[in-house]
């Protein structure tokens, strides 16, 4: 089956740049302390987010190339809730509960190794975009929950999830601000 996204979105480093850049200009609005402060005792700090995207992406990025270097798995499919996002090109605007906590993510020291861990996975996926248009392999790998990605949909999966999770940086600004406002953070 062919995807509706694969007409209507142009498929290009563009939009995950357009992204990643959003997350990486943004820390310029924070101190490291304003980033490691959690909103409530079961929630993240936007650290805790940005090094949850930063470890998922290296995820995505293993599944590309392995995609990319061998032919398996071709017959395989998505799950009908997996094609259902690629058509909207987006993760569903629900909270989901995943099997990270966040609470054993190693923390960089200084939120200038921050930055350049989240340019690293820049170039990383700029990489592989240019690997996938000269695409060798057309293999699938499985995502635990979500069935079988090509290369390309893994890809678009890392942006879409990167794009998800600026709602919960919306939430975790959203308290900043207001308790920025109150002098009672940290």
């Amino acid at each position: 089956m062919i995807l509706k996204t694969e007409f209507s979105m142009e498929m290009n480093t563009s939009n995950f740049e357009k992204t990643i850049d959003s997350w990486i200009n943004s820390l310029e609005n924070y101190s490291y302390q304003e980033l490691s402060v959690k909103p409530g005792p079961q929630s993240w700090s936007l650290l805790q987010v940005i090094m949850h995207l930063i470890r998922e992406n290296k995820f995505y990025e293993i599944q590309i190339e392995e995609c990319l270097n061998n032919n398996e798995n071709i017959g395989e499919e998505m799950k009908k809730e997996a094609k259902a996002m690629f058509e909207n090109n987006a993760f569903p605007d629900q909270r989901l509960k995943g099997y990270d906590s966040g609470e054993n993510l190693p923390l960089p020291a200084n939120k200038e190794a921050l930055e350049q861990q989240l340019l690293e996975m820049k170039n990383e996926m700029n990489l592989l975009w240019i690997k996938i248009n000269n695409k060798a392999g057309n293999g699938k790998t499985g995502h635990p929950g979500l069935g079988y990605f090509n290369a390309k949909e893994w890809f678009q999966f890392a942006e879409m999830h990167l794009r998800h999770h600026l709602r919960q940086k919306a939430r975790i600004d959203e308290f900043l601000r207001v308790n920025l406002q109150k002098d009672q953070l940290i």
